[in-house]
């Protein structure tokens, strides 16, 4: 017996879809406007992929980081980047508080997580992070109960 086929609560809903992708624009306006760097977006990107398991959203954006010219050792380490000497102090606090902000669930965004971002990011680089963090996990999740296609 065939499962049966999901909807896919972008298309059904296109107005609530494309408020999504307004929104995202704007949250990739005031990630450059902050200075952080597009590949560190990317690899934010991904490490929200990673924990919630979107296979559709881990494929697009490894690829868009290969294209930008991420190192592919970072990518294969990222989700161990605590145990690595890749990634700069302002980039292990970005990956810190966006896995704060998606494991949520977990005990909320702690001080402990907030302030070691606070420390070595700007106030707009917090705020564009937990952004991106926030919106990537609205991504997964349409992409997740939608079921979208990842064909080898």
């Amino acid at each position: 017996m065939n499962a049966p086929q999901r909807v896919n609560i972008g298309k059904q809903h296109p107005a609530a879809y494309k408020a999504l992708i307004a929104l995202w624009s704007e949250v990739e306006g005031a990630a450059a406007a902050a200075g952080l760097d597009p590949l560190l977006v990317e690899l934010l990107k991904i490490r929200v992929s990673q924990i919630n398991g979107c296979a559709f959203c881990l494929r697009m954006h490894t690829r868009d980081a290969l294209k930008k010219g991420e190192n592919p050792d970072r990518i294969a380490v990222l989700p161990g980047w605590q145990e690595t000497g890749y990634f700069s102090e302002p980039e292990r606090a970005a990956l810190r508080l966006t896995e704060a902000v998606t494991r949520v669930s977990d005990g909320h965004v702690s001080d402990a997580d907030y302030d070691a971002a606070a420390a070595v990011l700007t106030a707009d680089q917090v705020s564009a992070i937990a952004w991106i963090a926030t919106l990537m996990n609205a991504f997964n999740r349409v992409a997740i109960t939608s079921r979208y296609a990842v064909e080898g």
